[in-house]
């Protein structure tokens, strides 16, 4: 009876794994379903719209072409913006997609600019191309390639920088159609700095906030009280920072202002914040008893508010990725001349828009969780950190003329996060006798390390530490990730060589 019994549970289980490879198996078609419609629709506008123009067919395969980068970059890139929020539960998935959907298409649509620069961070100089045909096979190329290589890195699970795509895929196809003596070499020393600049800033500054929190408020004896008096403070340099990195970064198309004035209203953002702040802390601090979880608590508003201003301010500049070089294709079909800087058509900005927040939706929950809860565990305060960084790191950088990149600065941001938290987990270690976790799925290995402590006391102490490890920065990440980092450029560059060798094979 007890063999019936468990081969029956063996094929529960078996069908209960089928059912769920196959759910996924549908979601993921109806996903690709739905982006090859919008890549249609977009075909179809275009084909519309464009039908009498010369070279049309040029232009109906560069909106394709850009619209599938939209869709990437709203895949890989957006992450960042909104993956702490989720991870620390501040927000829902479907509360962060949402947000981030439509604070993203607003800062396209609404502080995107009018002009374009066609040439990403000045990589390859235009004049160099012998002439205009040669430059939008280059940037076709460029861009597909960009597009491609974000949706390798999106498929692994590996946030990567979108405008290091776009760049590599303008070096490579560049080089093919002129030479090496294209590239700007200079610039591309200063985007291979950002590698290490970025993430290393950014961990740095959101471990050095944490650390803070840490030791004034949580690792206090009156934890309400510090609360009470240092979280108006935090939401107010928040909001600070946010302001100036806003001004600086998110509407800087629309209304350019000189640094001094940056830096008044950010303290002027500062002041006006504090006092309302603390009446709400008190009022919301009245009934807490000095737990955790109540002290973050008074992290998730600022938080959710950090997540669609992020959202918003990487619209209004990852937009220019996916359109740049569709701008360009489009000048130049339309001028028969290269262009430099090019006006954008209200279509390819919606094509841009809507692909963005479509991405996002369609397959952005995959990196969201990476970035939220598969490097390190967050909650609001820790995920508080990470915004407050991404924010000002970037507000650092541009003062002292650094090169740094957003999706590197959040990704670091989060892995700082983590490594304080172990290095600060092994220093309680030293000064207290060895304690049990009890954390998500803790609870076998609580049961297992107990038991191994009544054997092997030393091996129950290795084992505890193991996984104490694991748990609070996975490892796996970190390679994953960081190879992608350093290969997105070269890999950028060598698929638009490729493709643009291709375009201009099929093409002559």
């Amino acid at each position: 009876m007890s063999v019936k019994k468990t081969a029956l549970d063996k094929d529960l289980r078996w069908q209960k794994r089928m059912d769920a490879g196959m759910g996924e198996t549908a979601s993921i078609s109806a996903k690709l379903g739905l982006a090859l419609v919008f890549l249609l629709a977009c075909s179809a506008f275009v084909a519309f719209q464009m039908g009498g123009v010369p070279q049309s067919g040029f232009l109906i395969a560069a909106a394709v072409i850009g619209g599938y980068m939209a869709l990437n970059i709203g895949a890989n890139d957006v992450a960042n913006n909104v993956g702490p929020a989720v991870g620390s539960k501040a927000l829902t998935m479907v509360g962060a997609l949402l947000i981030a959907a439509v604070f993203e298409a607003a800062g396209a649509i609404i502080a995107g600019g009018d002009v374009v620069s066609t040439i990403k961070n000045g990589i390859i100089d235009p004049a160099q191309m012998p002439d205009p045909q040669t430059f939008i096979w280059a940037m076709m190329a460029a861009l597909l390639a960009a597009a491609l290589w974000l949706n390798l890195a999106t498929w692994i699970g590996a946030p990567v920088s979108t405008t290091h795509s776009i760049v590599g895929g303008v070096m490579g196809a560049g080089m093919a159609a002129v030479g090496v003596g294209a590239v700007n070499w200079p610039t591309m020393g200063t985007i291979v700095a950002s590698w290490v600049i970025s993430p290393v800033l950014g961990g740095v500054i959101a471990a050095g906030f944490l650390a803070f929190i840490k030791f004034r408020i949580l690792y206090t004896d009156d934890r309400v009280a510090a609360a009470r008096k240092w979280v108006p403070i935090l939401v107010g340099v928040m909001v600070s920072a946010f302001t100036m990195y806003l001004m600086m970064k998110g509407v800087k198309k629309i209304w350019k202002v000189e640094t001094p004035v940056v830096i008044a209203i950010g303290i002027a953002a500062f002041i006006i914040t504090v006092l309302p702040v603390r009446q709400a802390v008190m009022r919301a601090s009245a009934d807490m008893t000095g737990r955790r979880k109540e002290i973050a608590s008074l992290f998730r508003v600022p938080l959710v508010v950090s997540a669609a201003l992020l959202s918003f301010a990487h619209g209004s500049n990852d937009v220019a990725n996916a359109i740049g070089p569709l701008a360009a294709i489009v000048s130049g079909v339309n001028s028969g001349e290269i262009v430099t800087s090019a006006p954008i058509p209200i279509w390819v900005m919606v094509i841009g828009a809507i692909g963005i927040a479509a991405g996002l939706i369609l397959f952005g929950p995959k990196l969201i969780k990476t970035v939220g809860s598969k490097i390190t565990k967050l909650d609001p305060i820790r995920a508080y950190t990470v915004a407050l960084s991404a924010a000002l790191t970037v507000i650092v950088a541009s003062a002292l003329g650094l090169p740094v990149s957003s999706t590197h600065i959040a990704v670091g941001a989060v892995f700082g996060v983590g490594f304080l938290r172990e290095s600060l987990s092994h220093r309680r270690r030293k000064i207290n006798p060895p304690m049990l976790v009890n954390v998500g799925n803790g609870d076998q290995a609580n049961e297992h390390i107990e038991a191994l402590r009544q054997i092997d006391p030393n091996e129950a102490e290795k084992a505890e530490k193991k996984f104490r490890k694991r748990l609070l920065v996975r490892r796996r990440y970190v390679v994953t990730i960081a190879t992608a980092w350093v290969v997105t450029v070269p890999a950028g560059a060598f698929l638009g060589a490729l493709l643009f060798f291709t375009i201009r094979g099929i093409m002559l």
